[in-house]
């Protein structure tokens, strides 16, 4: 019997439902794992913090009947982070800037020795020069998925200290390169563990300054040294090539390494479930028969758990998350365009100007006093947004108005840089001309970043770490690819032609800030991941408030009968 024949039109309109079903299975699925992400960690916030249900008791919770005590911070608590001493976080704020420099500088740390390098092995594609870079930001794209989350599931201090030190140790195998190819191999792997700084430092800022006013201040120092970082790396490379040798390129970064190192093996773990593990292992260890747990400790960590839910967050985050994938696309422009700079500063300085490598290095401080020009500006903003907010304001009770307006400046100052440094590195125009254009240009970024890092930290608060993972890991991503094309488009656009499209591309990206505070409230109401989010906050918010209520009035009934008793 021969089958009866499907038309075309009709065969396309049956697997459209069929697409159709499996994309809305696919986000089902993705929901229901972030609302459970949600819950799950909740619940842990709420044990930590001694708050209790009213409601029908949770299965996944154990009862009384259990035998089992759950811990929890006391009122006041000084082992509580949010409660230790300033001079204790400021260190720790102190400690995460050394780190993240060390970082940072790592990235372009041989942008300067790479001629030398290629000299020595005898590399001769122009390609290929861009490599050393390249392969250590690609560590920069899969470190942060790894690192992010897992110090939300294992704590912030085992990372950071166990990281750093493989840092070190492949920073010393730079050093010791012998030929190209193992270099491409070790500056991979000193992204990867190098990428961790980037990742984590968000978590451990939240983890102990609560008021977000004050953890925005942290934030923007910590930013700030970001940007120094690459910034010392062509002065280092720079002269240490035309005297020294390429190879003290590594061994001055690995110095450097070594003081941090000494700093970051006395950082304290700083995330509030591992603290409460530690002390309720502690207390069984003093009683054997304690049947005393944190919360964290009764969480499912098999593999699964840690596959389906912890690493897959910030790829979560990115796929259905507009607020995360805009600030994502947006950074990852501009943070690109900053490491496109590491080839363009040579075609300009040293090509059109004849300035030395060494000198060429020096050029790009002009990008660091604009970072420091972005201070003063954030923190004039705090204070007119702390003064809005005190006489009661409309506008200062908008999330978005809280840091968005400064990438809101920083967009158009970042754009006005690159036609800057255009049109004006010309050889009938000073060097200082478009040296000078760094100073918008790091202003500019700096806003961005500040802003819209500290965005995406408040609205995600206890998964900021992963969060900011998602967004360095894609920004990551950008910044391998592109400086590829710095050269060939140099050399065919010109200078002038070649900046003037980067800067139509960030002209166009800009907008994005801006749409954020005419539009921010409305996307965060639409995010399922922020509803679940401030669902959960509020409810946790709102049982700690009729706790306390139940407290003072079980403590004023006591006192109460205690008087009568004395009276009597």
């Amino acid at each position: 019997m021969s089958r009866p024949s499907v038309d075309s039109g009709d065969a396309r309109s049956l697997s459209r439902p069929r697409s159709t079903h499996s994309l809305s299975h696919f986000a089902e699925l993705v929901n229901s794992i972030s609302n459970r992400d949600v819950e799950m960690r909740y619940r842990e916030e709420e044990a930590d913090n001694r708050i209790t249900e009213e409601d029908a008791p949770d299965s996944d919770r154990p009862s009384d009947g259990d035998g089992l005590t759950i811990i929890s911070w006391e009122v006041n608590d000084k082992e509580n982070p949010y409660n230790w001493p300033k001079w204790r976080k400021y260190f720790i704020l102190a400690t995460t800037m050394v780190t993240v420099i060390n970082s940072t500088m790592g990235s372009a740390l041989p942008s300067m020795a790479i001629p030398y390098m290629t000299k020595e092995w005898g590399v001769t594609s122009e390609v290929q020069y861009v490599l050393p870079i390249s392969t250590f930001l690609m560590g920069y794209v899969f470190g942060p998925m790894v690192w992010g989350p897992m110090s939300e599931h294992v704590g912030r201090r085992n990372i950071s200290v166990g990281c750093f030190i493989m840092f070190t140790i492949w920073t010393m195998a730079c050093a010791l390169a012998p030929n190209w190819p193992a270099m491409l191999v070790f500056r991979f792997f000193v992204g990867t563990f190098a990428s961790a700084p980037i990742a984590v430092t968000t978590g451990i800022l939240a983890d102990v300054f609560q008021d977000p006013v004050t953890r925005g201040r942290a934030m923007a120092w910590f930013m700030v040294t970001t940007v120094f970082g690459p910034l010392f790396s062509p002065i280092i490379s720079g002269f240490s090539s035309t005297s020294i040798g390429w190879r003290w390129t590594f061994w001055i970064g690995l110095i450097f390494a070594g003081f941090t190192l000494a700093m970051l093996s006395v950082l304290p773990e700083t995330y509030g479930p591992v603290l409460l593990s530690r002390r309720a292992a502690k207390i069984r260890k003093g009683d054997p028969d304690a049947q005393v747990y944190a919360a964290s400790d009764l969480e499912p960590k098999d593999f699964k758990q840690l596959a389906t839910r912890v690493l897959t967050r910030p790829i979560r985050m990115i796929l259905t998350e507009l607020i995360v994938t805009a600030v994502c696309l947006y950074l990852s422009l501009i943070y690109s365009i900053f490491y496109m700079s590491f080839q363009a500063f040579p075609i300009i300085f040293q090509d059109v100007y004849g300035l030395s490598p060494g000198v060429t290095g020096l050029c790009y401080l002009s990008i660091g006093v604009g970072a420091i020009v972005a201070l003063p500006i954030f923190f004039s903003y705090d204070r007119l947004l702390a003064n809005a907010q005190s006489r009661g304001a409309p506008w200062s009770k908008q999330e978005e108005y809280r840091r968005v307006p400064l990438a809101a400046v920083g967009g158009p100052l970042f754009v006005i840089s690159l036609f800057w440094l255009g049109w004006t590195a010309r050889s009938d125009v000073s060097f200082v001309a478009p040296m000078l254009a760094g100073i918008p240009f790091g202003t500019g970024f700096m806003l961005i970043f500040m802003a819209l890092l500290n965005y995406i930290t408040d609205a995600y608060e206890i998964f900021a770490a992963s969060a900011n993972a998602a967004a360095s890991s894609c920004r990551s991503v950008f910044a391998v690819v592109l400086p590829f094309a710095t050269t060939p488009m140099f050399a065919r656009l010109g200078i002038s032609g070649a900046c003037s499209l980067l800067g139509g591309l960030s002209l166009v990206m800009c907008v994005i800030p801006f749409i954020f505070i005419w539009k921010g409230e409305e996307i965060r109401a639409r995010s399922k991941f922020c509803i679940a989010l401030k669902e959960r906050k509020l409810e946790m918010e709102r049982r700690n408030e009729e706790q306390q209520r139940r407290t003072a009035a079980a403590d004023s009934s006591s006192s109460d009968r205690k008087t009568e008793r004395e009276t009597v």
